[in-house]
């Protein structure tokens, strides 16, 4: 269907729902044209959307935990890069994008809720832009199928990249996007491709947490830029467009030691993604779950972006059970996973809470990670 030519009706109201993720295996693969293995997490983002009959945007939040909802106005001029700044500017860049897209944006209030933690690496900001944008792009007479979510996913994607500063490789969005109950999601960001690939450890008695370290994470920090830069640079010094493409052997011949320990975490982790997938298949948890903690090694020494509550938390798990354990997300903070018989979750928990506590860190917060459906509309 084609885009309306004029803004839908004033008082027309969409709600949708966006979950936020966690990602398996396969981290700073996606912006390396490589290999990742996300799923949709239960905890989401709902946005309801009125258009209404003048230009103006009204966005309130009230996210998890906060005191007060959270509340800014402006025009949808406003709503363009370098036009708003902070939590707002992941809606204002949806709307623009959508401008850009060549579809009719109407002025809107638009309100917010969430059970994804801010902060936490589990793609607050990706939920908060997908349902803003799945519930324009019904307002627009658009019908969600996979063509619609190619262009969901490049319209969030460049809505946090050159709106909210966000330079994110599009795994949190696709995740966001194209999630199934009981299945990751295996992305080749290289061949543009994605499918399902079924996760059925709790059918071996196993289970998979998630643990916020309550260590503030953010994409706009600086640190997840400047690991895209020495990528990039090492992509150069290589003679390939992307780093996923290098051979291992060829390694060697950087010489910087910063960029060859870069480039070393892009091509093992992508191996990684390969051994965790056929460990799935298999129901082989035991080779997912050395995958994992191996991806975490990777993630501390080569790529750098982890920090002492992540490694901590992620070697208590091991001690205390868990089948493997790594950071996920971004980094340089956020939350870890872990692989659990059931009857151990608890003690693991338990475990993690008091070595974070003899440590002196703050208290963690625990969610189960089960993989759930992705985003879609409440109501029309």
């Amino acid at each position: 269907m084609t885009d309306l030519p004029t803004p839908p009706a004033p008082g027309r109201r969409v709600v949708a729902r966006a979950p936020g993720r966690v990602n398996l295996v396969g981290e700073h693969t996606d912006y390396n044209g490589g290999l990742c293995l996300p799923f949709a997490l239960d905890l989401a983002t709902t946005a309801t959307v009125t258009t209404r009959a003048d230009t103006r945007v009204r966005l309130l939040s009230s996210p998890p935990g906060a005191s007060a909802p959270m509340v800014w106005e402006g025009d949808l001029a406003d709503c363009r890069p370098g036009g708003v700044r902070g939590w707002a500017a992941y809606v204002a860049g949806v709307l623009w994008a959508t401008a850009q897209d060549g579809q009719t944006v109407p002025g809107v209030n638009v309100a917010v809720t969430s059970t994804v933690p801010l902060g936490a690496g589990l793609s607050s900001s990706a939920a908060l832009t997908v349902a803003v944008a799945l519930a324009l792009d019904a307002l627009a007479g658009h019908t969600l199928d996979d063509d619609r979510r190619a262009v969901l996913v490049e319209r969030c994607r460049r809505a946090e990249a050159e709106v909210a500063g966000a330079p994110t490789g599009g795994l949190d969005q696709q995740a966001s996007l194209r999630g199934r109950a009981g299945h990751g999601v295996l992305l080749d960001f290289g061949a543009g491709t994605a499918r399902p690939v079924p996760l059925a450890w709790e059918e071996d008695g196993l289970r998979l947490i998630v643990v916020d370290t309550r260590v503030s994470h953010a994409l706009t920090d600086g640190g997840y830029a400047t690991r895209r830069a020495e990528c990039e640079a090492a992509a150069a010094a290589l003679g390939v467009a992307t780093l996923s493409s290098a051979a291992p052997e060829a390694l060697a011949g950087l010489t910087d030691p910063v960029l060859r320990r870069r480039a070393r975490h892009v091509v093992t982790e992508d191996a990684r993604v390969r051994e965790v997938v056929a460990g799935a298949a298999a129901r082989g948890w035991r080779t997912v779950g050395a995958a994992m903690t191996a991806s975490h090694a990777s993630l501390r020494t080569d790529f750098e972006v982890s920090c002492a509550e992540l490694d901590l938390g992620v070697q208590t798990a091991l001690d205390a059970g868990a089948l493997g354990a790594r950071m996920t997300g971004g980094g340089f903070g956020g939350s870890f996973i872990a692989l659990v018989p059931a009857p151990a979750v608890e003690g693991v928990r338990t475990a993690i809470d008091t070595a974070f506590a003899q440590a002196g860190h703050r208290a963690p917060d625990h969610h189960d990670g089960v993989p759930a459906p992705g985003a879609q509309l409440v109501s029309i």
